[in-house]
């Protein structure tokens, strides 16, 4: 009966589920996904067979995982207590690998290459921990037929790109791989430029599969190899923060802060990573992978900067005791510039008269920058009013001198933006008051005209200029204080110094400054027209019954109301916030001070200084520190050398300069740990700065990858030009197969 019936085929839908549930998975292949701990990665077989020559050139590119600088833990064999020794990397090559999480090493070629059947297990699957019998580590490098050796030929062999079949079949002549090293140079230049400048990749320059990306990576990856490189086996701090990006994707900037080998204090970026959750663990694993993939590790942190937020510093559950916890020397500073602003936002917010004066100046801001018409007439009648003044004298010509300004708009997290407002309104004054005048007399609709109106009444009363004047003067102090502590070399005792003598000034202005600064107000309301009252006169309470109010004169409310009041308030917040000036520790660091021949030295607090870490100094290390803080503050004070030395950091490099580092080993690396701090972190503030300027509006699309690339490339622009041309063209080259190789060109060896 079949011959009379057509046979149904089976539907598509019917055979996938067969065909799919005996199709492996594959795992998807990431450069920047790469599993840096040898104890975490995946099989190589478990990738797809098409791009395992990929996964294994780049690891082969980023090198055996070897965190030198790690706190290696103590295993007990018997009665005696062994540990990994870092010296066994130099020994065995490129090939050792080190896993934190198993405490076991590990055989990079042996994972690559390894072949079926062959021994050796323990140096892929579970790793070598037998620290008694390092012979093991030679006994599996074998004769030159061993199967280690012969998977490190392999190595060898697979970054060897002449010996692929692939190029094999490209002939080119010699004039050929000229003109292709030519073209590729040039390419590389024209890249550099666009990095450095921070601008986009025309067209689709910026896709996933164009050779650009590859060659960003290469430059980005050679970038932060030299930063990785001058750090060495040093010991660092992390600053972090996190931001939001241009497609509203949370970003975590995290810069490294150390001591290089001429005793210069550096904060470099290390790079920016997505995070998809901002608590204190999902930022602590993020750190924690970012530190892993550039062979550093978290017991060699000995500072943490943060900002005030709780995610960050909190007491139990914040990203700061999270890293405690496992590295209880990683000291935490709380941002010396982000406390400062905070004792400036908290006065704001708690004096009403101060308040009032910010929300003016906001609204003076939106008013008359509205528009460019607006800001044209702002600019217009500036330079009418400075071509009078040249005439009568009143202000000098010369280059620099009376350039033209608009009013600055303030923040709560711009450092010194209120500052700036200020400056810029009393400069211009009258110009604004003519623009919001044609404001107010013509302007689009009855709202702006009354707005324009309001704000015209504030700004020419007598308390409006006063307070403008009074914070003029006290933020003039913190000012520089906050310049000051942005600075990346900065160090912690002469931050502590700073934050002293901003009090003792403030404290002289309260003291002594009330004269000078009624004089500076008068003087403004008499030049620009503003009625002054009269300060014996009795003071009249608007608004309220005057029945049981004590009279008192003009000179009680603004002197005892309001400059006294406001200097205290600002005094009272910054004691309270700069609580870790009283800390034990800093207390130890201040006795580092150079000032007066060392005035403050206290060889007793240092030598407790140096109890805080018991990593790098041992009991009987604590016993030569003793010997050697004698002999070198008694060498200073003779030595004419280090007279003017004013701050910690120019001692450190003045004991590199004159190689007295070497004769105090301890003493200086008392000294790096004080400078190693962090201060501010105002370096990641400046990473978000430049964040958006590269991921603009009209670049909202780019990968975390290749933001992060670029970034690098252009925050460490100094570092990338000292990268050469032919480093990023040996990185390109080796990334993956290429069909055209240049001349004299030289494939990565690894070594046995």
């Amino acid at each position: 009966m079949e011959k009379y019936f057509k046979r149904k085929l089976p539907l598509e839908s019917e055979v996938t589920p067969l065909v799919s549930s005996n199709k492996k998975k594959f795992l998807e292949f990431n450069v920047e996904s790469l599993v840096a701990d040898p104890g975490q990665r995946p099989k190589i077989s478990n990738y797809d067979p098409n791009v395992r020559d990929e996964v294994r050139r780049a690891y082969l590119q980023k090198g055996p995982c070897q965190p030198r600088e790690h706190d290696f833990s103590q295993t007990y064999f018997g009665t005696s207590l062994r540990r990994f020794n870092a010296d066994w990397f130099d020994e065995f090559g490129n090939w050792l690998e080190y896993s934190i999480l198993k405490d076991a090493v590990f055989c990079l070629c042996f994972y690559l290459m390894k072949p079926d059947g062959a021994s050796g297990d323990a140096f892929v699957k579970e790793g070598f921990s037998n620290w008694k019998k390092k012979e093991r580590l030679q006994t599996h490098v074998g004769n030159h037929d061993s199967a280690h050796n012969q998977t490190r030929r392999k190595c060898e062999a697979l970054m060897k790109q002449k010996q692929h079949i692939e190029v094999v079949f490209q002939k080119h002549s010699d004039q050929a791989k000229r003109d292709y090293r030519t073209h590729l140079t040039a390419t590389i230049e024209c890249i550099r430029f666009l990095l450095r400048q921070g601008l986009a990749f025309r067209g689709d320059d910026e896709s996933h599969n164009s050779n650009n990306q590859d060659i960003v990576r290469a430059a980005a990856s050679e970038t932060t190899k030299v930063i990785i490189d001058n750090l060495g086996d040093d010991l660092f701090a992390v600053l972090v923060d996190e931001a939001r990006d241009i497609s509203v994707k949370e970003q975590m900037a995290v810069c490294l802060r150390y001591v290089n080998k001429e005793g210069i204090v550096m904060e470099r970026f290390l790079g920016l990573v997505h995070v998809s959750s901002t608590n204190a663990l999902s930022l602590k694993v993020a750190l924690k992978s970012l530190l892993t993939k550039h062979n550093l590790s978290l017991a060699r942190i000995r500072g943490q900067g943060y900002d005030g937020a709780t995610n960050m510093q909190g007491e139990f559950n914040g990203l700061k005791s999270l890293i405690l916890k496992e590295n209880a020397c990683a000291f935490y500073v709380h941002c010396f510039a982000h406390q400062l602003q905070l004792a400036l936002v908290v006065v704001a917010k708690k004096q009403v008269e101060i308040a009032l004066l910010f929300n003016l100046l906001a609204s003076l801001c939106n008013i008359v920058g509205a528009s460019c018409k607006r800001k044209d007439m702002l600019r217009e009648s500036q330079i009418q009013k400075t071509i009078v003044a040249l005439q009568n004298g009143d202000v000098s010509s010369g280059r620099g001198l009376n350039q033209e300004t608009t009013l600055k708009r303030a923040g709560d997290t711009r450092w010194g933006s209120h500052y700036g407002t200020i400056l810029s309104l009393i400069s211009i004054f009258s110009s604004v008051v003519e623009v919001l005048e044609v404001i107010e007399e013509d302007g689009n609709n009855p709202e702006q005209r009354a707005e324009a109106c309001q704000l015209l009444n504030h700004i020419q009363s007598f308390e409006f200029v006063f307070n403008l004047h009074l914070m003029k003067s006290i933020l003039g102090v913190t000012n520089e204080l906050s310049q000051a502590l942005q600075r990346s070399d900065q160090d912690i005792i002469n931050a502590m110094t700073l934050v002293k003598v901003s009090k003792q000034r403030l404290q002289s202005i309260r003291d002594d400054g009330w004269s000078s600064l009624l004089n500076e107000v008068l003087l403004f309301c008499d030049s620009h027209n503003i009625l002054a009252p009269n300060m014996n006169d009795i003071f009249v309470t608007q608004g309220r019954s005057r029945r049981k109010i004590q009279k008192v004169s003009n000179l009680h409310p603004f002197q005892v109301e309001l400059f006294y009041q406001v200097i205290d308030r600002q005094l009272q917040e910054l004691n309270n916030r700069f609580t870790e000036v009283n800390t034990e520790l800093l207390l130890c660091i201040a006795c580092l001070n150079t000032s007066d021949s060392f005035f403050a030295f206290d060889k007793e607090k240092l030598l407790r200084l140096a109890e805080f870490y018991p990593y790098e100094f041992s009991s009987t290390q604590l016993l030569a520190l003793d010997s050697q803080l004698e002999n070198f503050i008694l060498d200073m004070r003779l030595d004419d050398q280090f007279s003017n030395i004013n701050e910690i950091s120019g001692l450190s490099q003045k004991l590199v300069e004159t190689k007295k580092h070497i004769v105090y080993p301890l003493v200086f690396l008392l000294l790096k740990l004080a400078l190693i701090l962090p201060v501010a972190t105002a370096s990641v503030e400046r990473t978000f700065s430049a964040m958006n300027i590269i991921k603009s509006r009209l670049r909202n699309r780019m990968g975390d990858e290749w933001l992060n690339n670029c970034l690098v490339t252009y925050i460490e622009r100094e570092t990338f030009n000292q990268v050469d041309n032919e480093t990023i063209i040996q990185h390109f080259q080796n990334m993956k197969i290429r069909r055209e190789v240049p001349s004299r060109f030289e494939a990565k060896k690894v070594s046995s």
